[in-house]
């Protein structure tokens, strides 16, 4: 099921909560900036994320990337077309 694109952003911070325990997520969904493009022309959106989740402890950045890709994969085609991403420690973001 596709959902409205505000639905999109809350159900990717849901799942992003959910599945990684992520403390802190901030989701901007950016696919205004993309009209026209053509992964944009399916419905599926552009967004970015900041995840802040202990799971990301000691893992690469690309690790870090395939946690957050693999918590939403039922999403990742038919509702989100790209997704950049900022993916940090508890201690990393509280260093600021």
């Amino acid at each position: 099921m596709v959902s409205l694109p505000a639905q999109r952003s809350e159900r990717i911070e849901s799942l992003l909560r959910e599945r990684l325990g992520a403390r802190h997520v901030e989701v901007i969904d950016e696919s205004h900036l993309h009209a026209g493009h053509a992964g944009a022309a399916g419905g599926a959106g552009h967004f970015r994320a900041v995840v802040v989740s202990p799971l990301f402890q000691g893992k690469t950045p690309l690790e870090r990337q395939r946690l957050v890709y693999g918590a939403l994969a039922e999403m990742m085609g038919p509702e989100i077309h790209a997704l950049a991403m900022q993916t940090l420690t508890p201690e990393q973001w509280n260093a600021g």
